[in-house]
């Protein structure tokens, strides 16, 4: 078998290796569900929509009855009181306060609380969507360099037999040193390439740490790619219904539109009642019910400041919804652009591919009758790498670039993809605390066991 003809036939077989299923690989969806499982930014994030939920609670409990013991001691001036018993007085009483009427101030809170849950939720979505994307991203990301490691030691592997055979033709003086100096510095090249891109292959994998938890081991290829829209169009219209930071936006306007009408309230009247029962140290007791009637006349501009500052943050929230859809607009029409750039781009690196193959082959053979030079087959050599390399780059950018798309649209999340994982209950705690329980009894229990399921405790 002649050497040009084992060499295709080793890159061949290298191809089919790296391509082909492997028994027992990680997949796509093995590193996405880790990613899903173990990430500490998802953590961080459904904590924080926790926090959101206690919002609602808050606010809910403003509307409900304060219930207090209170205990008081005093003690008069000593020459003013006959003995020392009566020098000190005391009482034991219970208190309790209720508003019914603050204009619906305590109503729009909690309207603005519940609204701010709801963009919690979508922004939780959008840093899942970040948290899978970085994942794909990780993954092709070793992929891509494992194959290119696998290029540059094939092409140091070339080179040698290159340089072998170069020193043999010097050696009965059909070749000059030049040559030999030629074909080594080639080959130095070629191992600098591949201690290169073992450093880069190394980096990936500690992304690819960071993003699952743990270093990858063999990977398969990466499966089919998802679905996502048939038209530039149908992509945009998809991400105007579905994506989180618009609906995280709409919910923030929501909130804040609930905040003024919550700042103007504060300036009508507020009616409260509040009841007391109690004893004192001598055994008197005594209740007492009062009704208070509360008209805000002057609060030194702090009423005005406020509504003024509701109706700013309202209007920022306006604006930045208007942004924010312009930006995901923007993204959809950019992901659509470089898929179609990265697919353009496949169809020209094969074609240089197998252009550079045949120059190759051609210039090589040319030499073996001394109508090329050895550095004319280097420099082929070369060529056929580049292209073999630009290649894998743009499977990568391809493969990457949907579920950029997807992510675009708002549909990159483990219930989309159908990763087959528990999905995350936004609405389970929520459910527990929103009105605001005492946290007394079974209620209790029940609130400590969701708790631990939703915090992975």
């Amino acid at each position: 078998m002649g050497r040009g003809k084992f060499k295709r036939l080793a890159a061949l077989a290298v191809g089919t290796a790296l391509l082909a299923p492997q028994v027992g690989a990680e997949t796509l969806t093995d590193a996405l569900v880790m990613a899903y499982r173990h990430s500490n930014l998802l953590q961080q994030n459904r904590a924080v929509l926790r926090a959101a939920d206690e919002g609602v609670a808050l606010a809910t409990a403003a509307l409900r009855p304060v219930v207090a013991f209170v205990a008081q001691g005093s003690a008069q001036d000593p020459a003013t009181a006959s003995t020392y018993y009566n020098n000190l007085s005391g009482t034991l009483a219970l208190s309790a306060t209720l508003s019914l009427y603050d204009n619906g101030a305590n109503r729009a809170a909690i309207n603005a609380a519940k609204e701010s849950v709801l963009a919690t939720r979508e922004a939780l979505v959008g840093v899942e969507q970040q948290v899978l994307l970085s994942t794909v991203s990780a993954y092709l990301n070793v992929l891509q360099n494992l194959q290119t490691v696998s290029l540059q030691q094939n092409n140091v592997n070339v080179l040698q037999q290159e340089l072998k055979a170069t020193q043999d033709k010097f050696d009965v003086g059909e070749v000059t040193k030049t040559d030999v100096a030629q074909a080594q510095a080639a080959l130095a090249a070629a191992r600098a390439g591949l201690v290169a891109a073992q450093g880069n292959l190394a980096v990936a994998r500690e992304a690819y740490k960071a993003a699952t938890g743990a270093y990858p081991g063999r990977l398969a290829p990466p499966p089919p790619a998802p679905g996502t829209a048939s038209n530039l169009a149908g992509a945009q219209s998809v991400a105007v219904r579905e994506h989180p930071t618009l609906l995280q936006a709409q919910h923030q306007v929501a909130a804040a539109n609930w905040t003024v009408k919550r700042a103007a309230a504060a300036s009508g009247p507020n009616v409260s009642l509040s009841a007391k029962a109690g004893i004192d140290n001598k055994s008197n007791t005594g209740e007492s019910l009062t009704m208070t009637l509360t008209q805000p006349i002057y609060y030194g501009g702090q009423l005005s400041a406020a509504y003024r500052q509701a109706v700013a943050n309202d209007d920022s929230a306006k604006a930045q919804l208007m942004q924010a859809s312009v930006t995901v607009q923007q993204n959809v029409d950019n992901a659509w652009s470089q898929l179609d750039v990265a697919r353009a781009s496949i169809a020209a690196n094969q074609e240089q591919v197998r252009a550079a193959q045949v120059a190759f082959e051609g210039v090589r053979e040319e030499a073996k009758l001394g109508s090329r030079t050895t550095l004319d087959v280097l420099t082929a050599e070369q060529t056929l790498l580049n292209a073999r390399v630009s290649l894998v780059q743009a499977q990568t950018t391809q493969a990457l670039a949907v579920y950029s798309l997807l992510a675009s649209m708002g549909l990159l999340t483990a219930d989309h993809l159908k990763l087959g994982v528990p999905s995350y209950d936004p609405t389970a705690y929520y459910d527990a605390v929103h009105n605001a329980p005492a946290h007394l009894g079974s209620q209790a229990q029940a609130l400590d066991r969701i708790m631990k399921r939703v915090g992975g405790n």
